[in-house]
């Protein structure tokens, strides 16, 4: 067996802030200055969403089914962006990076689109975007982390206010978090904070990272037969396991036997 066929990297030397891509039994990956996988594409189905972060984070479409415009914060590999642009035709999606050389790569190597008239990808600093003038949105999506941890300017206090203030009327925040963060309670208090009574967390099936959600407006008590019944129906369209996001809200938000309900 050729061990190199299944594993190739091209890894630079000494530079924290480099991107570059590795290769392994089919599946590529992003890095940034470290071995940690940022994104990942599975060759064969390069617009599926192959990490299960990615998969855990389109959960919120259990709550708004039919968003018109999406913000996200953060490409990386463009892996939501592309799902989004194959299989939501009616969203118009924007997309903040920061990094020029991230673009790059996910347009190279990972099948990322150029920008058309649903999906308009921009070099910038995401705290800013949010912050600044701008149509408002049904779904804001942050996935900030570096080399090392999640970008200050977007995860303090001022950021997660001006998010709120960014979403339209029963807009939701989707944020993803690294539960082993030393710092993962400050934050997802910080989003409590912006989004009083009116947030859930989604452990994602691979142990580590934790989605929150926050919601713009309170929704009320969501009865289990209603999730269930809309995690049946978004199933077969997506082919993502909704059945297993809503068994798994139960494990970290108030809930009864009924009823799913935020956290207060």
């Amino acid at each position: 067996m050729n061990f190199l066929a299944k594993w190739s990297i091209r890894k630079p030397a000494d530079d924290s802030e480099t991107v570059y891509i590795s290769e392994k039994f089919g599946v590529r990956s992003l890095h940034i200055g470290s071995d940690t996988v940022q994104s990942a594409m599975r060759i064969a189905r390069p617009h599926e969403l192959e990490l299960s972060y990615t998969r855990s984070m389109m959960a919120f479409l259990l709550f708004n089914e039919r968003p018109r415009r999406v913000l996200m914060v953060g490409l990386g590999g463009g892996s939501l962006a592309k799902f989004v642009h194959a299989r939501m035709p009616w969203v118009r999606t924007e997309v903040v990076e920061i990094n020029p050389r991230v673009l790059t790569v996910a347009r190279r190597y990972f099948h990322v689109p150029e920008n058309d008239e649903r999906l308009t990808i921009t070099i910038g600093d995401g705290a800013q975007h949010v912050a600044g003038p701008g149509e408002a949105v049904d779904v804001l999506a942050v996935d900030g982390y570096g080399s090392e941890s999640q970008a200050e300017e977007l995860s303090d206090r001022a950021f997660y206010a001006a998010s709120r203030r960014r979403l339209a009327p029963g807009g939701i925040l989707v944020v993803n978090l690294w539960g082993g963060d030393r710092d993962f309670n400050d934050t997802l208090q910080r989003i409590g904070q912006a989004y009083p009574g009116a947030t859930m967390c989604l452990p994602a099936e691979k142990p580590g990272n934790i989605i929150v959600f926050g919601f713009r407006d309170p929704p009320d008590a969501t009865p289990w037969g209603e999730l269930e019944r809309r995690a049946g129906e978004l199933e077969p369209v997506y082919g993502l396991e909704f059945k297993r996001f809503v068994q798994s809200l139960r494990r970290m938000n108030p809930h009864d036997a009924t009823h799913l309900r935020c956290s207060a």
